[in-house]
């Protein structure tokens, strides 16, 4: 397959010793010219990130929000924010001495009190509470923000660089201090670009943020200098495929994302359009674990027994070159110091006989089984396809709802609405931030069994110190199922030829990047 500008990007693994390497994005001109018009396939529901955790937010939001900490294309941890930490030898207190200088876009300098006021919130938000009960950053100056922790935290720093999903941002503490339960109203960062406008059900709209304060170092992965070398950012909801597919070939739109794998030898024979491949997600299925036929785990085993991953990965993924089988629930790239070979004898049995008899054991007697999906999301409505005849051939009184994109990702909150959700969900850090391992996650894992676990791993001095204890938590996700990760995917997005460096880690990263049209 040709392939344009490749920009072969394997999302690996999230550590101080990240095992994996990306093109850096090298020093930039700051010359500035016209804008970035992205056909994106998703609305978010939210721009808040500290409540919200759909990769459409954090797609977007990365380039208004910023973090203390980030990492480099090694995932190296790597400061932002934050000109340097320190840690204590007993690892309960980290001490961080912030930027100086750097303005927010009310044109008001970042101190201490919003670093504050920023992660104390953050940390009660879905994806962090559980990691930092008890903790607490207080201001000891102007520039020095000081988090205290109850006991040592293995997974503190990696959570507080995550540059993906549930973003750790740095917001103006009257902002906090207005934001209601739904979230925040205003959406200020400090990040290189500027929210405008949001168009519901059209777009977004970004402005280069002309007071920015860049670091000095060079570009790297998410670390170092930053640019806005174009003026606007439009991100455009174009949920048709063709559409995006006709838009990026007419010169409409200059990136397009979710291509589908059918169209990519019509982009690559395209001479005006780039293609870029990268690791994007797992498929993954939720099972609703609070309300229904999957409080019983041996309903989740039944699936287990009857699914044909092949099947299922195929009808999302077109061709075995775009997706892995895996049947450890950390990515391929994070095997290397994640290993496990527990349950490698459950996942992708494909054994329909084994399904049928374990619902005769249970009793189940014809309930329906609710899967809802989005078209929106053409893979993972493509394998709720495929899933549901699967689960009709062993007897499952299954069905189909289909909802946008918003509307689905309001109903898998609701407990009372389905019984199954199929999803792409990204690489984390670290294991214990996997979302099917949380209790507060739609599906909701909720066992004591699982807290225990969790709390060893994460009470141990670092991640290095932790890795023995991988197995157990394999282990568990086997004997427990809370989801099902069928397999990891490819993705494949383009750009126009004059449209320079896009990169993606953890999500698009359009800072740096040039429009010469």
């Amino acid at each position: 397959m040709k392939y344009g500008k490749i920009i072969m990007l394997i999302i690996v693994l999230f550590t101080l010793f990240g095992c994996a390497s990306e093109p850096s994005q090298g020093e930039t001109s700051a010359k500035t010219n016209g804008e970035l018009r992205f056909a994106y396939s998703q609305q978010p529901a939210s721009l808040d990130t500290h409540v919200n955790t759909n990769t459409a937010t954090s797609d977007i939001m990365r380039h208004v929000y910023e973090t203390l900490l980030t990492v480099d294309s090694d995932y190296n941890i790597q400061p932002m924010l934050a000109d340097s930490w320190e840690q204590s030898e007993d690892g309960k207190t980290i001490t961080f001495q912030l930027r100086e200088g750097v303005l927010f876009h009310n044109g008001e300098e970042m101190l201490a009190d919003d670093v504050v006021a920023s992660m104390n919130r953050w940390k009660e938000s879905a994806g962090s509470r559980s990691q930092f009960t008890d903790a607490t950053f207080k201001a000891e100056d102007d520039y020095t923000v000081v988090l205290e922790l109850p006991e040592q935290l293995s997974t503190a720093l990696p959570a507080l660089a995550h540059s993906g999903t549930g973003l750790a941002a740095i917001m103006p503490k009257e902002i906090i201090e207005n934001a209601s339960e739904d979230g925040v109203t205003e959406y200020i960062g400090t990040g290189p670009f500027q929210f405008e406008e949001w168009k519901q059900d059209q777009e977004i709209h970004l402005t280069k943020f002309a007071d920015y304060n860049p670091r000095t170092e060079a570009s790297d992965g998410s670390s170092g200098k930053k640019e806005a070398l174009v003026d606007d950012i439009h991100f455009m909801f174009i949920t048709d495929a063709s559409t995006r597919i006709a838009g990026i070939q007419s010169g409409e739109y200059d990136i397009a994302e979710s291509i589908p794998y059918d169209n990519v030898e019509q982009l690559d024979n395209d001479p005006d359009v780039d293609t870029m491949t990268y690791t994007a997600s797992s498929l993954v299925i939720h099972f609703n674990k609070r309300q229904g036929l999957f409080t019983d785990v041996k309903a989740r085993e039944a699936v287990a027994a009857a699914l044909d991953i092949e099947s299922i990965l195929k009808a999302a993924f077109v061709d075995e070159e775009y997706y892995t089988l895996n049947h450890n629930f950390m990515f391929v790239d994070q095997l290397k110091q994640w290993p496990s070979d527990s349950g490698k004898e459950i996942y992708n049995q494909n054994d329909p006989e084994k399904a049928e008899q374990l619902l005769s054991e249970m009793g189940y007697d014809g309930e329906e089984i609710r899967i809802i999906t989005s078209r929106d999301g053409d893979t993972s409505y493509n394998a709720s396809v495929v899933l549901l005849d699967q689960l009709e051939k062993i007897g499952l009184n299954a069905t189909l709802e289909v909802y946008d994109w918003p509307s689905l990702m309001s109903e898998r909150e609701d407990e009372t609405a389905y019984e199954i959700y199929v999803i792409g969900n990204t690489l984390v850090p670290e294991p214990t931030t996997t979302v099917f391992l949380r209790k507060d996650y739609a599906g909701w894992a909720e066992d004591p069994k699982l807290e225990t676990l969790l709390k060893e791993f994460r009470g141990q001095a670092s991640l290095e110190d932790a890795q023995d204890l991988f197995d157990d938590l394999q282990k568990w996700y086997w004997d427990y199922i809370p989801a099902i990760k069928v397999g990891e995917n490819q993705a494949i997005s383009a750009t126009r030829s004059t449209v320079d460096n896009v990169q993606y880690q953890s999500g698009f990263i359009l800072w740096n990047v040039s429009n010469s049209k």
